[in-house]
């Protein structure tokens, strides 16, 4: 039987392993396409093939290492990104690596290429002027200053992904009182439900009949009526920044995301006593522990903790120098 090939090992990774065997979200499998696809394209021009003629000799550990040394140089990609896309490959060659037992060793090689360490920064969030005047930047006589603005107040209040607000419809959304809400199905395949505030209810009720006529309607879309990307997002976010910034200076001063909206409403919530538990659920974390950045981020916390240190009852002396002949030996 002869060894199946590069495209047909891929296909089954994409449809038999991710779709069909483990089911993963939608945006998994965009993240681990992106991937792949930049893979391929690099090893292509490296070996000098179209992509459907590259075998498992093109993409061996040696490519797959040129190929994160260009997304360091030349995309200059984040260690992050860097990681993500590694893990990407991994999981490709994990599949592959039962399927082809005579090009074993090449796929542990791949295996064998290790994640980067890297530092991990406190968490960059807007204070409550900051965010008041992001809030106020879009131009709310215009259509697009609407559909803006309820976008920034929904990541805002409700600390949603990226992926989560580019993917959210009408129909995910409950205005109704008590009881309005954003319903989610986020990483991981978990589903939350995330309280709106009145103000974010009010904002909702006003834009939704300009977003859309039927319920599978993107919440926040095109002016063609298609669900917005991620950079069209990106975008927004950093223009209403800038804007902000005139009357904020201190805005210009951060990289403003749309994941800084989502480390804004998680301090909102820590900074208002709510417990980390309930912020990891609200946020829709796998793990309590991926909250604790916030716990690092927020001086006040720590501030208190001190506060309730006992001071010292030493007192201040006057400093005095060692003997001569004492320093003298201590020094040999």
């Amino acid at each position: 039987m002869s060894e199946p090939t590069l495209m047909f090992l891929l296909q089954g990774f994409f449809t038999e392993r991710l779709t069909r065997q483990l089911q993963a979200s939608p945006q998994t499998i965009a993240a681990y396409r992106d991937t792949i696809k930049l893979l391929l394209l690099f090893a292509a021009h490296r070996s000098n093939k179209t992509p459907s003629h590259l075998d498992f000799d093109d993409v061996d550990a040696v490519a797959v290492g040129g190929f994160l040394e260009h997304l360091d140089n030349q995309r200059h990609n984040s260690t992050a990104t860097r990681n993500a896309r590694l893990s990407a490959i991994h999981s490709f060659y994990r599949y592959a690596l039962p399927l082809i037992p005579d090009r074993a060793h090449t796929a542990s090689q791949v295996l064998a290429i290790p994640q980067r360490r890297h530092d991990r920064a406190i968490v960059s969030y807007l204070t409550g002027p900051e965010t008041d005047a992001l809030l106020a930047a879009p131009d709310r006589a215009t259509w697009y200053g609407r559909r803006d603005h309820a976008l920034l107040l929904t990541a805002v209040q409700t600390g949603l992904r990226l992926s989560e607000l580019t993917g959210l419809t009408i129909q995910d959304l409950t205005t109704a009182t008590p009881g309005a809400a954003v319903h989610i199905k986020g990483k991981g395949r978990k589903e939350r439900a995330t309280p709106l505030t009145p103000q974010t209810v009010a904002v909702l009720r006003a834009w939704l009949p300009e977003a859309g006529t039927t319920p599978t309607d993107p919440t926040f879309a095109t002016r063609r009526g298609t669900p917005m990307s991620a950079d069209a997002v990106q975008r927004l976010v950093a223009k209403h920044a800038a804007t902000a910034a005139l009357e904020c200076p201190s805005i210009g001063s951060k990289h403003v995301t749309p994941h800084t909206l989502r480390h804004t409403a998680a301090m909102a919530l820590m900074t208002a006593g709510v417990d980390t538990s309930v912020i990891a659920l609200w946020l829709g974390h796998q793990s309590e522990e991926t909250t604790h950045i916030y716990l690092h981020a927020d001086m006040t916390i720590k501030e208190r903790a001190l506060a309730r240190v006992p001071t010292s009852s030493t007192t201040l002396g006057r400093y005095r120098p060692a003997d001569d002949l004492i320093a003298f030996l201590e020094r040999l």
